[in-house]
């Protein structure tokens, strides 16, 4: 026997599931804005110096200045089985001078992992000025199950600093590294592990000029 024809929607039953599928789509939308808000606030970030955010420089300045600026460094791991330290607690260099630090970084672990490091710096007023011409959080590091991977960091503190009145006083710098796992497998991430152990000590000191491949 066949159901008798359901009845016609009233228009409050009509209203009311175009307000909850406006709905269902505004949370759809939301979730993936929060989602995509995280690297475009990441990227602002590191383009605009924006919340201590170090920045990355094409080319060093050309100016090298008097003033001196003690930069220290801070090393943190999150969920990963890694030892991450800094080979030197701190460095005293001119503004405008080039730096070069050298970080190691140790998986713990029977298996090889692959994380990226976030930065920043403190004070945050610093960020817009405090940039690295090459260092390994650009991208995701693969540590291999065991190993030990030293990496340099070559950076420096724009002239522009000195001219900002936030700066006036201040005399150190503190660059901070949180290392973070990522999901990305070893066969598309760059696998550090590989990297000659002497690449990295092969640098000029501390003001030289960087090496390229650095």
């Amino acid at each position: 026997m066949p159901s008798p024809p359901s009845e016609p929607a009233t228009p409050a039953q009509r209203r009311n599931r175009r307000v909850a599928v406006i709905c269902a789509a505004t949370f759809v939308a939301m979730v993936g804005a929060a989602y995509a808000a995280v690297p475009l606030y990441k990227a602002f970030c590191q383009v605009t110096g924006f919340d201590g955010t170090v920045r990355r420089a094409q080319a060093a300045p050309d100016t090298v200045l008097a003033r001196k600026l003690l930069i220290r460094f801070d090393t943190n791991v999150r969920d990963l089985p890694w030892t991450f330290t800094a080979k030197q607690s701190s460095q005293t260099l001119r503004i405008g001078e080039t730096g070069l630090a050298f970080f190691t970084v140790t998986n713990n672990s029977d298996k090889p992992l692959t994380g990226q490091a976030t930065y920043g710096v403190i004070p945050e007023s610093v960020g817009p000025y405090f940039q690295k011409l090459q260092c390994f959080c650009f991208s995701e590091q693969t540590i291999g199950a065991g190993k030990t991977v030293e990496f340099p960091v070559v950076y420096f503190v724009d002239p522009k600093f000195a001219d900002d009145f936030e700066s006036q006083g201040k005399q150190e710098v503190t660059l901070s590294y949180t290392f973070y796992p990522t999901t990305k497998t070893t066969k598309t991430t760059k696998v550090a592990a590989n990297a000659p152990a002497s690449q990295a000590k092969a640098s000029q000191p501390l003001g030289g000029t960087a090496r390229a491949g650095l």
